[in-house]
């Protein structure tokens, strides 16, 4: 199980139905989209990080640690925007570069704030059941589980493999570290096909035909919650279109 799913999976957001937590989470990304990126995704991060730190109660070293690799995958994202290719210089400095870098970085770390409060607070098991419902095709939402949970097996399994080899001195030189990775990668590669397989079997002698049938309890739609949210996303987009009218 993933970082995300064990947060979400032991938050106060728990039973809460998933479309309300998809509606506060994803209407938020639509206004981190939408908005001018100065000041609106200013507004829509701090929101999201209060809501996340606040009523979510995911801790700032937990928000730190999922955010990290988004966030450095934005900053190179960025760079590019700061240089320019072509002149006397093949590669000189744009300043002119500088204010786009800055709208799209603040743009994207407000829309992973955003989805990080939806991932954090909803657990896939709720969520792909009733993609079901909404029109999903079936065979898209179980091979997603599927995926999901061969993914993160595999990654435990080569977790537990790579402590193995370094208890027995695997990695002191780089000849040892690349024949201990060569041999990993191997080994992990065919358990993930063996693993597969053995699911395969599995699901036939079950009377598997097409559809793997998932008891979702009904959840309660909290109309408190909902107010909240249209007020809270209302607020946002007022809050922001007034501090452009005022900067402007």
């Amino acid at each position: 199980m993933s970082r995300l799913d064990t947060l979400a999976a032991v938050g106060p957001w728990r039973g809460r139905h998933p479309g309300e937590k998809a509606l506060l989470g994803l209407g938020l990304l639509g206004c981190a989209v939408g908005l001018p990126p100065w000041p609106g995704a200013l507004v829509v991060g701090i929101v999201a990080l209060a809501l996340l730190l606040g009523p979510a109660r995911v801790g700032p070293g937990q928000v730190l640690g999922l955010a990290a690799g988004p966030a450095a995958f934005i900053t190179v994202g960025s760079l590019p925007l700061l240089v320019s290719i072509g002149g006397p210089d093949v590669v000189r400095w744009a300043p002119e570069g500088l204010p786009r870098a800055a709208e799209l970085a603040g743009r994207s770390i407000a829309a992973t704030l955003c989805l990080l409060l939806f991932a954090a607070t909803t657990p896939l098991a709720d969520v792909l059941p009733r993609l079901t419902r909404l029109g999903v095709p079936p065979a898209v939402t179980e091979v997603a589980a599927l995926m999901y949970r061969l993914v993160f097996g595999l990654l435990d399994t080569a977790a537990t493999m790579r402590e193995a080899q370094a208890m027995r001195l695997g990695f002191v030189s780089w000849r040892a570290a690349m024949r201990s990775a060569a041999g990993q990668a191997a080994t992990v590669f065919v358990r993930a096909f063996d693993r597969a397989r053995r699911l395969d079997e599995g699901l036939a002698l079950r009377g598997y035909d097409g559809h793997l049938l998932v008891d979702v309890g009904p959840t309660p739609v909290s109309a408190r919650f909902l107010a909240a949210t249209v007020a809270t996303l209302a607020a946002v987009i007022t809050a922001s279109l007034a501090l452009r009218t005022l900067i402007t």
